[in-house]
């Protein structure tokens, strides 16, 4: 068994242990950063909205929980469910129902209403139907970018859990060294603006922080050839990290996937 496979059943061991009796668990799993538990019981969770913010606290995980796919209702049932507990004015614009993971995709221009005050319409819906709900805002302006990305994402939406997975236990896989050290090398943009890159490397990770060009020049990119770098071959790197989306920090991201980089790229929602 290797050290994640024995992380989950002690882990499902633990949420077993603090749950209530007659919750069943049937499967814990990492899916990127988050630990994702799928239940027979999602409206108890629902319920008992403090269950989850216990068990992150004792774990020190963020946890999400998803109903077990053989106790899902008919998406077309659970749709009109849905609406009747979203309130009207919310203008919820579109529902997707996605049954591998017991998902319900909200579209409304105006998801707070949606969400409710600290969540309880969410839980709510999980309360009635049993469905995890997504929330998205509907965009204020029609864009066909929007609509292609959210297609594709819903089209690709397997593999991107598969992704997920995969990435989640390269995160939490078995400890490679005991020495204690980080080294931060410059790629670019010292002393100059544009072409930001940097490599964070310790014994465990090699993380690559930006990856951006240099405006107005054709020649000026960062150093990616370097050992640290893509020079180990792109699979060197463990991760992307984005700190935002101007192009002197972003510009080259497509550039790694060209050369074989095949990892994660982190960055906050709005820069997604």
């Amino acid at each position: 068994m290797s050290t994640v496979e024995k992380q989950l059943d002690d882990l499902q061991a633990t949420i077993e242990r603090e749950v209530p009796s007659d919750i069943t668990i049937t499967e814990v799993r990492y899916e990127g950063p988050e630990l994702v538990i799928y239940t027979r019981d999602p409206k108890r969770f629902a319920r008992d909205g403090d269950l989850v913010r216990q068990l992150a606290s004792q774990l020190r995980k963020r946890i999400t929980v998803r109903p077990d796919p053989a106790v899902l209702s008919k998406p077309d049932d659970a749709r009109e469910q849905v609406m009747g507990v979203i309130p009207e004015e919310a203008g919820v614009t579109d529902l997707d129902f996605h049954v591998d993971t017991g998902e319900v995709v909200i579209e409304a221009e105006k998801p707070g209403m949606v969400i409710g005050r600290h969540g309880t319409t969410l839980r709510e819906i999980t309360q009635e139907v049993g469905w995890t709900p997504e929330v998205v805002r509907t965009p204020p302006i029609e864009s066909s970018t929007v609509k292609n990305v959210r297609n594709f994402l819903k089209q690709e939406r397997n593999d991107r859990r598969d992704i997920l997975e995969r990435i989640g236990r390269q995160i939490h896989r078995e400890k490679m060294s005991d020495e204690q050290w980080v080294r931060i090398t410059t790629l670019g943009c010292c002393r100059e603006v544009g072409r930001a890159a940097f490599i964070l490397s310790t014994p465990e990770t090699r993380v690559l922080v930006d990856c951006g060009d240099k405006p107005g020049s054709q020649d000026e990119v960062p150093y990616l050839q370097v050992p640290e770098a893509l020079g180990s071959g792109a699979n060197s790197i463990d991760a992307v990290v984005l700190t935002h989306a101007h192009l002197d920090h972003s510009a080259l991201v497509p550039l790694l996937f060209k050369y074989g980089y095949d990892g994660p790229i982190y960055c906050t929602e709005p820069t997604r």
